[in-house]
């Protein structure tokens, strides 16, 4: 590999390619963005070498889309279209099934390989690039029998250098896990937010009194609307199945609270406790 396209160079598309630069200096990082200023900012930070235009690709050893899970499905087959034979495909977004099936009939369709690395942060922009982000993350890829050989190959090396760990699931599992681990969490994030602004007037009140644990639950509040309407929009049915469940032990908890039931609030406290277990790692 000697050029790694990043379309879309914000927290996910930088990081990578801070990564794969660390280590390996002689690959040059060229960068697509919608946004100009991003794009500049990329090459100020040193996280790209170069701006690229579309037609560009068509050098490219391997193509990176970080960009709204939207904008993927209407923009990858695009990039099947122009990228060379041998060319390395990857997309990252936090939803799966309709981006496979977007290609699912492609010529190239060889050529691509859909992954989600599970990494991030509330933030966003080339700003937000880490270096070392997805090192000890897990890597979900779906659909990898899909992929040359070859390119799995390259593919691997990539992630290799990133440190990640490597899970293969299918599409459609893919988005019913993810709806529950990652997706609900962001909503609930959402929603305790907005119900803490409408209900504290007084900003500098919300200051003042908020705690560290206020601001762990309603970080990923903070993050882009941008990127995670489209999320929920493809992953509606999933994401409506995990509301439905949340929303059942909120109303379970609640009347536990009017019942006065505090043995039955301690027990379920206690037995969710297990979480800490699962998230320390499991053998």
């Amino acid at each position: 590999m000697k050029n790694i396209y990043i379309i879309g160079v914000g927290l996910i598309g930088g990081s990578i390619a801070k990564d794969i630069k660390h280590l390996n200096p002689d690959i040059s990082i060229y960068g697509i963005d919608t946004n100009d200023e991003h794009l500049q900012k990329a090459v100020k930070l040193g996280i790209i070498d170069f701006k690229a235009e579309w037609d560009d690709l068509r050098q490219a050893d391997s193509v990176i889309l970080s960009i709204p899970v939207d904008a993927a499905v209407e923009l990858l087959p695009k990039v099947l279209d122009l990228v060379n034979d041998d060319a390395l495909v990857m997309e990252s977004g936090s939803t799966k099934v309709e981006i496979c099936k977007a290609v699912e009939n492609h010529p190239k369709r060889r050529n691509f390989l859909a992954t989600h690395p599970i990494a991030g942060t509330e933030f966003s922009g080339p700003d937000a690039a880490l270096l070392g982000l997805f090192k000890g993350k897990t890597n979900i890829i779906c659909e990898i029998e899909k992929t040359a050989f070859k390119l799995q190959e390259r593919a691997l090396t990539i992630f290799k250098i990133m440190g990640m760990r490597i899970r293969y699931m299918n599409p459609e599992a893919h988005d019913k896990h993810i709806a529950y681990v990652s997706h609900l969490s962001h909503i609930s994030s959402f929603m305790l937010g907005k119900t803490v602004i409408e209900k504290e007037k007084n900003e500098r009140d919300i200051f003042d009194m908020a705690g560290s644990g206020f601001a762990s639950t309603v970080r990923l509040a903070k993050s882009s609307p941008d990127m995670w309407t489209p999320i929920f929009k493809q992953n509606k049915t999933n994401v409506i199945e995990t509301l439905e469940e949340y929303i059942q032990n909120l109303k379970a908890f609640k009347t536990h609270l009017e019942n006065d039931d505090f043995d039955e609030i301690h027990s379920e406290m206690a037995n969710t406790n297990h979480i800490k277990d699962i998230l320390n790692g499991i053998a």
